[in-house]
């Protein structure tokens, strides 16, 4: 494993072979994929901490998903990798999604785990909300942590799975209050990318339990992108690769070895 710092942003690359991208979601940095890990041996896995996330620098100005992209495309610029596999996390995979609409020449596949479009009309006053909540410091991080603890994991996962509830917890409380404002401000205008004009080969993996990517919506975003495959898995929540990274590590590995 090789950290580099490209462009302020914190990157860990691992492996050789052809490459797959890594980019989390909200409150999520590259260990985010570290429960995946071994569906992706054999390959070059770049493990990306978005602008403001992690150990990455907050950005000088305002944060947007076309910021992220651009970010992680310049990220792959320095390591020379013109096409790659991207795997995406909640906010994550609205940013390979655009990346895949907005430079189909660069995607060979997507595996996007609790994946949305964007956010529903309702729930973006919260998001925003939760930015301004951010302000309130280490504390108010705590708050939030707590309550994403509560409302986006699975019940199974909170009663059997400390370790996991743990892992959640501290990548919440781990950021840097003013990057995961700006975070939160970058999600919740978030606006959607013409999934119709996905046509590579895309995984779409949900939980029952997903309060973020129901699965319901899942299934409309298979109806939308060609060769697409759906999966929910019973028993999980929104952090799919913490919550059942057996699961997840088969679903992947049977992904990228097709």
């Amino acid at each position: 494993m090789a950290t580099q710092i490209i462009g302020n942003l914190a990157v860990e690359i691992d492996g050789d072979g052809d490459a797959i991208v890594c980019v989390h979601g909200l409150g999520g940095t590259s260990n985010s994929w570290t429960p995946l890990m071994p569906a992706m041996q054999g390959h070059r896995i770049v493990r990306i901490d978005l602008p403001g996330s992690g150990r990455s620098a907050n950005p000088p100005g305002e944060l947007s998903i076309a910021t992220m992209v651009d970010a992680v495309l310049r990220v792959c610029d320095q390591l020379g990798i013109d096409k790659a596999q991207f795997c995406g996390h909640s906010m994550g995979t609205i940013v390979c999604q655009h990346i895949a609409v907005q430079h189909p020449e660069r995607v060979s596949g997507l595996a996007l785990f609790g994946p949305l479009v964007c956010p529903p009309e309702a729930a973006r006053p919260n998001i925003l909300a939760r930015a301004e909540k951010a302000a309130g410091g280490l504390a108010a991080m705590q708050e939030i942590a707590d309550a994403i603890v509560g409302a986006a994991i699975s019940k199974e996962t909170r009663a059997q799975q400390p370790a996991a509830v743990a892992l959640v917890r501290e990548s919440v409380m781990r950021q840097s209050p003013e990057g995961y404002a700006q975070s939160c401000r970058a999600l919740g205008n978030a606006q959607a990318a013409d999934i119709d004009a996905i046509s590579v080969p895309t995984l779409l993996v949900t939980g029952d339990q997903d309060g973020v990517a129901p699965a319901q919506a899942v299934q409309a975003m298979g109806q939308r992108i060609r060769n697409s495959r759906v999966v929910v898995l019973d028993g999980c929540g929104h952090w799919t690769a913490f919550e059942k990274p057996a699961e997840c590590n088969a679903e992947l590995e049977k992904f990228l070895s097709a």
